[in-house]
């Protein structure tokens, strides 16, 4: 049996995340964190304690997080030592100061030893400024402003800006539903969206806006692998029109290997981007590339005060040099491959029509029901009851083990049934507790 039975009704965490959204616009800082995106109304929301792969709530109750491990940004487990370790020693020696930490440089020096096509780094603090910070260097290099793009590559007005066209043009690539409100009317047309394995698309976009594109970015890797050949056709077309090819990997890097993923999918970029994997959940984000088209970046104004801070670089020094060691991508390979497994045979042996997609370290579940919100729903609300954290990702963590995995797959597979039978006796949407997940963007007060 998957364990202790954990009451989530009238919890403190829904109670405050209540409140907040009357005082904070959307509750939180972070859409993925929405407790609508998870189980509306039940969601416990905040934590009070986290270690490894374990979750305390605001009201004492215990977790194992099944979800999405901090969206993703802690690798290595919640409050890892030697990373922590590092980082309150550097706290004791002063985070900030008017003179620079010498941990960027050693940041730097082993992130260009991992990827021996980069030859320069700049750094910042988060995914969505990197990924600006990129765009805003190839466009100095390029001298154009046209930008072809695949994926998600954060909130800022060059990317939001590709619905200003057309409110359906991130549909694919994001969520649904996201209004380019604030967004300047004057960046019409200057980002344009191509899809992912489709080369085609890319070749569409080059076609009727020719050497106007001066950037192409793009995941070379997250929802599923790229079909053969697709990168590198990427790659010739950048080169064709003179696009620097940018591959965000804030998201994939540090999963499957040290380092960015492209470094086993054989096609170099011009630039690189990395932060999710890069500091263990410590604000840390990196741009690494080309000399001469790093080099861009004095040709423009890219300056932040905490880029600065100390922790950050100190945080992702620690946490590459433990992946390095311990071999971790191939843990996160292993426990994902472990989990992608005992979901399919439990989904099989239930008869529930599960779809499991994307790569080992990055997993994505989708129940192929009619009421698929509803399946989902339920299956976060009765994991939640037997103290797991689940949504609709699965993102590998170091902190897993074989014991606490065979119990999230028992638990799982218990779930699993009681989905079968009641979508059999048409009650499913009776047996939940509250309102059903909010599937894309949506005003929340």
């Amino acid at each position: 049996m998957s364990g202790k039975k954990v009451d989530i009704n009238n919890s403190t965490g829904a109670r405050l995340w209540s409140r907040a959204k009357t005082i904070i616009p959307g509750g939180g800082q972070l859409l993925s964190k929405r407790a609508e995106r998870f189980l509306p109304g039940i969601w416990p929301a905040y934590y009070d304690w986290a270690k490894g792969c374990e979750v305390w709530d605001l009201d004492g109750r215990h977790y194992y997080d099944f979800a999405q491990m901090g969206v993703g940004s802690c690798i290595l487990g919640y409050a890892d030592s030697d990373v922590d370790s590092a980082v309150v020693e550097s706290i004791h020696r002063g985070s900030m100061c008017t003179l620079n930490s010498p941990e960027e440089v050693r940041l730097a020096e082993l992130l260009l030893d991992l990827h021996p096509w980069a030859a320069m780094a700049r750094f910042a603090r988060s995914g969505g400024e990197a990924c600006s910070i990129a765009v805003r260097i190839a466009r100095a290099f390029s001298g154009r402003e046209k930008v072809a793009f695949c994926g998600y590559h954060g909130w800022h007005d060059w990317y939001l800006s590709a619905n200003l066209a057309d409110s359906k043009n991130l549909d694919g690539q994001l969520l649904p539903g996201l209004e380019p409100a604030g967004v300047p009317r004057g960046l019409l047309g200057a980002s344009l969206p191509f899809n992912y394995n489709d080369i085609e698309s890319l070749k569409a976009l080059v076609c009727q806006h020719g050497k106007q594109v001066g950037v192409i970015i793009m995941e070379p890797i997250r929802g599923s692998s790229p079909m053969p050949g697709f990168l590198g056709e990427v790659r010739q077309i950048a080169d064709e029109i003179g696009a620097v090819l940018i591959f965000d990997e804030v998201t994939s890097g540090f999963r499957i290997c040290v380092g960015g993923s492209h470094l086993l999918l054989g096609v170099h970029p011009d630039l690189a981007i990395f932060a999710k994997g890069l500091a263990n959940g410590y604000a840390a984000a990196a741009v690494i590339g080309r000399r001469d088209i790093m080099n861009a970046a004095q040709q423009s104004f890219i300056s932040s005060t905490s880029w600065t801070e100390r922790i950050g670089s100190v945080a992702a020094v620690a946490t590459i040099e433990k992946m390095r060691d311990k071999k971790v991508p191939a843990a996160l390979i292993g426990f994902g491959e472990q989990i992608m497994r005992g979901l399919e045979r439990s989904a099989s042996r239930a008869n529930v029509p599960l779809q499991i997609s994307g790569i080992p370290p990055l997993i994505y579940l989708k129940f192929s029901y009619q009421n698929s919100p509803e399946a989902q729903t339920f299956y976060t609300q009765e994991m939640l009851k037997k103290g797991f954290l689940v949504g609709s990702a699965i993102y590998s963590t170091y902190a897993y083990s074989n014991e606490i995995i065979q119990k999230f797959l028992e638990a799982s597979e218990e779930v699993f049934c009681m989905i079968a039978q009641y979508v059999a006796a048409g009650t499913l949407e009776q047996k939940l507790i509250g309102e059903v997940v909010h599937a894309g963007f949506k005003r929340l007060t």
